[in-house]
């Protein structure tokens, strides 16, 4: 089981960028994946191969209206980009809440191996 707590994710609505014909992950996007890769090398985390189940808890920033379901593309990409797994479509089970404000935002995932 792997337990963390990370920066809140940017939404989907600023994960991509279109150059030309062309769809690259933003300067935010990138800067959110090296920001997971690095607390998950610090760890010392070590990939689950098995089948998943993640546990997500968000709490925003402030009080906006947020749609849930977009923090979930760069969070799940960055934690499998760091190596927490080898690839999000490992992920069986997915629950996600959102929570209380937190100044800065932030995100609680614990994953779990489906034994």
């Amino acid at each position: 089981m792997i337990e963390l707590e990370l920066p809140y994710p940017p939404s989907v609505n600023h994960y991509w960028r279109h150059v030309g014909t062309r769809v690259l992950i933003s300067r935010q996007g990138r800067v959110y994946r090296e920001q997971v890769s690095a607390i998950l090398a610090a760890r010392r985390i070590t990939p689950i191969n098995g089948a998943l189940t993640v546990h997500v808890k968000i709490f925003p920033p402030d009080r906006r209206r947020r749609d849930l379901d977009n923090t979930q593309k760069a969070l799940l990409d960055a934690l499998g980009n760091g190596g927490a797994y080898g690839d999000d479509s490992q992920i069986e089970k997915l629950v996600i809440e959102k929570l209380d404000v937190v100044p800065g935002g932030k995100a609680t995932v614990r994953i779990e191996e489906i034994s």
